[in-house]
This record gives C-alpha cells, structure tokens and sequence, in this order.
C-alpha cells in the first residue's frame, strides 16, 4: 500500500460519523479541534457524545444509518461495532465518491487517523497504514517528549513573520533563503529584534547578492552521526555537492536542494577537481547556500585544502563544518581506544597511497602508534610488505573496518603477516593497525567464534 501523507482542511465542511460508542469517542476529539461540521448517526449515544449534542458541537442523528445520510459529505467514518454495518458505510461512500475510514478495517478504508504530536500550528503525524496503531502511538510519545513546549507559540510568531516577507520581498532565491534562515532563529516581540530587523531589511539584487559555501562533514554514513550543524546546513541549502560515498539516507535529509553527485571513486573521474571549484563559486555568486557534502570529515583526505585556496582566491565566504571521521567510527566498531595509555601513545593517519612511515623512524616509534589507513586499496600485499620490511612484528593487528556506523558494517580481524592475502571489503573502508587494537580485536574474534559453536 503507498500512501499519500496529507493535511486536510476540514473547517466548515461536512462530515458524517456512524457509531456513536467508545471508539466514535475517540474520533470525535479529533475531529472536533478541526472545526468540520460533524454529524452522528447511532440508535444510542454514550453520554459524552449526547452532551457534545446538547452544546451544539455535533450534531446527533438517533437512528439506523442510512445510505442517503452520504449525500453532500465530504469524509465518513463508520465506527460501530457490527463489521456489517461499517462494510455498507464504505461501499456506499464509494459509491458516492466520498473518502471514508472503517475503524479497524484495513480493506475499507481510504484514509488512515495517525498518532498527533502537535504544538500549536505545527503537527507531525505518524501512520502505520493501519497495520499497528500501538507503535505509532509509541513514535508519537517519543516524539513529543523532545519536542519544546514553547514550540507552537514560536511557529506562529515564526508564521506571521513569513507573511511579512512574503508581503515585502519579491519571489526569489534571495527571499527562499531569507526564509530559511528565519526558520533558524529566535524570536522576541521587541520591534529591535535582531530576527524582525534581519526580515525587514531591503533584500540585495540578484546581481549583487552573496551565497555562501559550507565544507560538511558527512560523518560515516549513518545520519544518527550527524552533527546538529551539519544536518543544518544539509536541511537549509539551495544546493548539495556531494561526494560519492555519501549515502541516500543523508541526501534525503535536503529534499528542497538541488542534488549534484561530483565524487571521484575508483581512478573514474566523472567531474575534475577544478569543474568543482567552478561549481560551488558559480551558485554562491548566484546567491546560493551551498552545502558541499564530504564523507567523513571534510579536512581529512577530503582536498579541502585546494576547496578553501579556490574560494578564497574567487572572494566567496565559506565555512567548514566538522564532521565524524570513518577513524573514530571504525574504533568504535571494534570497539577500542586509539590511544590506548598502554599501547599507543600516536595515532597516524594516511591513505592507501602514502601510508609508508619514514624508514629512519626508530623502532619503538614505530610500534607505539595506532595507524589509522582511510581507503587502503583492493591489494593489501604491497602495503603489509612495506612495513614488514620496515622492521613491524609479524603479529601487529590488524582490523579491516567497511562501511563503519551504518547497518551493513563489516569488521574483520587479521595480523600483518596476513594482511596481504586478505579479500578486499565494500567501499568505504579503513585499516586500523596497532597493538592498541589487540584486545578489541580479540573479543570480536572470541564472540565470532562462540556465535559459530553456538
């Protein structure tokens, strides 16, 4: 089943409610706060429904439901107890065209009521198609714990503002962005409020106007790691430049942005490093909020030293929003300290191509350190000879971590000695090197082991 999530304006219209027990109850507190003109047609009537008749809020019809009692609704709800009854509802509302909801009654119902968190104007509602109103009621609960009870009175001080803009400024990229950045500020009613200033000062031309470039950390995949700032940016942008290991989940995050995939995976180079440069000045010249998307943390491995040099150079106002490293999400897949007191007291970070250490290096140094190698090839052999060859023990561990903190992470366990001979693991990965890494890759091969006798 695909449904359409929608918000239906009821003020004023017709609707028609067949039942009138414990479960019509239910309904009618949810449709009365919607201002619909509600009819009820039952033989009897709990007692609150017969007071909400006698204070004119509904109006009660005390007999058999009858086919014509459809004629001029606009939504039905059948609502009793007999499932005969609340089928006849439902094909006579077909046949009539008008949207009705059989309570319980999956088959027979065009439209589904969903579990409100609401503060004021602003409403989140949650279905589950029907298939379990229980989990839905949950979600709600917990959505509406962390939701600020000033919330509403905010929005609407928030909706008028908008008006005000709307009113004001012309229709353009400059007022779509205005409008977002409201949406992130506090409000006050003082007439010097920083906010109702920023609203009502003159917009610049389009030709004059300045975007701005945000270098975002998309952490490792999973969009619980986020930062609060990242998701931000991610969720206010007019546009998205991203890398191409930055997953589906995340980009959905900005469904208003325009989306632009400019990764580099493999040797294949479908944009050069310059067409980017081009791209991001190009949209913030044009007034744009521009996200540019890197998997990880964007000053690590990520060229953001040529994207700054390039911004810089073309006088266009960037920022750098830090993000989780793939480093710290594969530690915490194992898990383990990278610096560990007793057996690293460095971390070094290289990539596949420059993960050599210096051949001078003494040997205490060389082991007291956790290696933390991001994208170390499909060929381990090269690299595990090199450092055989500069003096590390053959049984320094390793673990091999694909695609850390998301759902199909994988970890896999080995020492130098084999680490040539190990299969390649899916894209995004990091090699993780060190005695600090001993005891977490122990346990994970202990609890491997015990989860296969088992």
């Amino acid at each position: 089943m695909s449904l359409l999530p929608i918000f239906l304006e009821l003020e004023g219209r017709s609707g028609l409610l067949i039942g009138a027990g414990a479960v019509a109850l239910d309904k009618i507190g949810s449709l009365l706060k919607t201002g619909v003109r509600l009819r009820v047609v039952a033989p009897e009537a709990r007692e609150e429904i017969r007071a909400f008749a006698a204070e004119g809020k509904l109006e009660w019809l005390q007999r058999e439901f009858a086919p014509a009692d459809l004629d001029g609704v606009f939504i039905a709800i059948a609502a009793t107890d007999t499932p005969e009854v609340n089928a006849a509802v439902y094909q006579a509302a077909v046949e009539r065209g008008v949207l009705c909801n059989s309570v319980d009654d999956i088959p027979h119902c065009d439209f589904f009521f969903g579990s409100v968190a609401s503060r004021g104007p602003l409403q989140i509602a949650i279905s589950t198609g029907g298939e379990s109103p229980a989990v839905a009621q949950r979600l709600r609960r917990e959505i509406d714990a962390q939701l600020p009870q000033d919330l509403g009175s905010w929005l609407a001080q928030l909706g008028e503002l908008r008006r005000e803009v709307l009113n004001l400024h012309p229709a353009g990229e400059e007022r779509k962005a205005l409008l977002h950045t409201l949406a992130q500020r506090q409000l006050c009613e003082s007439a010097s409020c920083p906010t109702r200033l920023l609203a009502r000062a003159p917009l610049k031309p389009a030709s004059g106007s300045e975007g701005k470039v945000f270098l975002v950390g998309a952490g490792p995949g999973d969009p619980d790691l986020l930062t609060l700032r990242a998701l931000r940016v991610i969720q206010s942008a007019n546009v998205i430049l991203h890398d191409d290991l930055v997953p589906r989940a995340i980009l959905d995050l900005a469904p208003q942005a325009e989306i632009a995939n400019v990764g580099k995976r493999c040797g294949t180079k479908s944009i050069t490093q310059e067409e980017i440069h081009a791209l991001m000045i190009e949209h913030a010249r044009a007034g744009r909020t521009v996200a540019r998307l890197k998997s990880g943390d964007p000053l690590i491995f990520g060229r953001a030293a040529e994207e700054m040099a390039a911004l810089r150079e073309a006088g266009v106002v960037f920022e750098v929003v830090p993000g989780i490293t793939a480093a710290f999400a594969a530690a915490a897949a194992v898990p383990f300290s990278l610096t560990d007191r007793h057996a690293a007291s460095n971390v070094i970070f290289s990539t596949g191509h420059h993960a050599q250490s210096h051949n001078d290096a003494p040997l205490p140094a060389k082991e007291d350190a956790t290696r933390v190698v991001y994208m170390p090839g499909r060929d381990l052999k090269l690299l595990a000879e090199e450092w055989l060859a500069e003096g590390l023990p053959v049984d320094l561990p390793c673990v091999l971590v694909s695609r850390a903190g998301r759902e199909d992470q994988q970890v896999r366990c080995t020492t130098l000695a084999a680490l040539g001979s190990e299969a390649p693991l899916p894209a995004p990965s990091v090699l993780l090197v060190g005695w600090a890494v001993r005891e977490g890759a122990a346990r994970m091969l202990a609890e491997s082991n015990a989860s296969i006798e088992s």
